[in-house]
């Protein structure tokens, strides 16, 4: 701990943002972060010498928070580069998506505003970037062992930097034309640009990973050769079938999935092949539906787009301001969270049944009909229900709907499919100890577990590495996650 005082002498603080009417002209990333200077050594300073930092827990890779706290207090920065790099494969993306489930689990926060965790992250890793610190992890020799990962999201690429480090010989595919997955196509420019991804995957490249794009594994590519060709093939393709609302409409045009939205406005903005038939908000009246992130993600590319009105409605009631009992620190609690995205402009409503699209005679989407509802106390074994208010039923204007309602389970054909691998109860990838029922398969992130958070998916990939590695070698010397580590210190 670098001051002891500084909980005391310092406030939480943030950097500032752009103005919401200027940052919406175009898809850049609008937080004034270089401009925060001397205040980020003060805002590391509040992190204390809390005897158990709870922080550990709350961070799904185990970042070890206090120690990098403390290099920034004392300006040693490649210091708190080493340390942070060390659990996390990829900070430039956590610290710019992460919901930081870290941060409410901070002791401070009992009290206080919590330390500004990621905000600290993110400025740890440009300060690499901008001196040199952050440097290919090229293996000092190779196994001549061979493995495939089906998928280039965080699971997938940090699965491919763990055990390239580890001297295997990795080969990432991807669908698409670049590499990134989710993190390219489904998270806006204006959260996470593609060069912040693109510098990372140079840097990986440079180490020696390899990446095969437009290669569709399971349709344009065989998933029993590469099976074939590799000692071990891991699947990360991601949970990607999105829970759809089959109510009267839904063919409409201009009902879409969210991710048809957000990945083809990823896509404009950095000139590439749109691949479908445009979809755009400008001059609409844009309805989400679902109050997630990637509803929020919705809301900030609609108000780009320059739409005409934007709404936003979610089936359960209204989170509470603060935390709730039932949630008490350190977990991670369900509030009221509103986003940059909702702060640009957004009219957003709770308890709200979504009952019909209306159409026009030309088959597009004109009006939504919604309802108000009320949820009713479940039995214990059962789901909470909810009944219709009378009387509440309405018809609101609806030029284009997006459907952000998460997602079910991977693809189940394809590489699945190709491969023979079971499934579980969910649909997902079932496995044990990261194996799947095929000798040599493994699966990691969303396509095992079901949809997550970026940084889990990271944890994800770093232990099935682990577990991949000690597979190929009867062994591993692959590092574990930080708390594992404490634990049976």
């Amino acid at each position: 701990m670098g001051k002891p005082t500084g909980f005391l002498e310092f406030g939480r603080e943030l950097p500032g943002k752009k103005d919401p009417a200027v940052r919406i002209q175009d898809n850049k990333e609008f937080v004034l972060n270089e401009e925060f200077g001397e205040k980020i050594n003060e805002q590391s300073s509040r992190c204390m010498d809390c005897g158990v930092p709870f922080c550990h827990n709350g961070c799904p890779i185990g970042n070890i928070i206090p120690e990098f706290n403390d290099a920034v207090y004392r300006d040693s920065w490649e210091e708190a580069w080493n340390i942070l790099s060390s659990t996390n494969n990829f900070p430039e993306f956590t610290g710019r998506v992460c919901p930081a489930p870290c941060e409410t689990a901070c002791v401070l926060g009992i009290n206080q505003d919590p330390i500004t965790i990621c905000n600290i992250e993110k400025t740890i890793v440009e300060t690499a970037y901008r001196e040199g610190y952050a440097k290919p992890k090229i293996p000092t020799s190779r196994t001549g062992k061979k493995v495939a990962i089906i998928g280039s999201g965080p699971a997938g690429l940090s699965a491919a930097e763990q055990l390239n480090s580890a001297g295997h010989s990795v080969t990432v595919f991807e669908r698409d034309e670049k590499v990134g997955g989710l993190l390219r196509f489904g998270i806006p420019d204006f959260k996470l640009g593609m060069d912040i991804i693109d510098r990372k995957i140079n840097l990986m490249a440079e180490a020696g990973v390899q990446f095969e794009v437009n290669a569709h594994v399971g349709v344009t590519v065989n998933a029993q050769q590469i099976r074939q060709d590799f000692d071990v093939v891991l699947l990360t393709g991601g949970s990607t079938v999105p829970r759809d609302l089959p109510i009267p409409g839904r063919e409409l045009k201009g009902v879409h999935f969210a991710m048809e939205f957000l990945g083809q406005n990823n896509r404009r903005a950095n000139g590439m092949d749109l691949k479908t038939e445009e979809i755009h908000a400008k001059d609409k009246h844009v309805v989400v539906i679902g109050g997630g992130d990637t509803g929020s993600d919705c809301v900030g590319t609609s108000n780009r787009h320059g739409a005409k009105s934007i709404t936003q409605v979610e089936i359960m009631p209204i989170p509470p301001e603060k935390r709730p009992a039932n949630m008490p620190w350190p977990q991670y609690p369900m509030i009221m969270r509103t986003s940059t995205s909702h702060e640009e402009g957004c009219d957003r409503h709770w308890n709200i049944l979504t009952k019909e699209f209306i159409g026009d005679d030309a088959g597009n989407v004109k009006a939504l009909r919604i309802a108000d509802i009320v949820w009713k106390d479940a039995a214990p074994g059962e789901r909470p229900g909810f009944e219709e208010v009378t009387g509440s039923e309405r018809v609101i204007p609806c030029d284009n709907a997006f459907l952000a309602m998460g997602f079910l389970h991977p693809e189940p054909h394809g590489v699945l499919a190709q491969l023979d691998v079971a499934l579980d109860d969910r649909g997902n990838v079932a496995t044990q100890g990261y194996q799947t029922s095929q000798k040599g398969v493994f699966a990691a992130g969303d396509m095992r577990t079901g949809q997550s958070l970026v940084v889990r998916c990271i944890n994800e990939g770093r232990e099935c590495a682990r577990a991949i590695d000690e597979y190929l070698m009867g062994n591993t010397n692959l590092e574990a996650k930080a708390d594992s580590l404490m634990l049976s210190a």
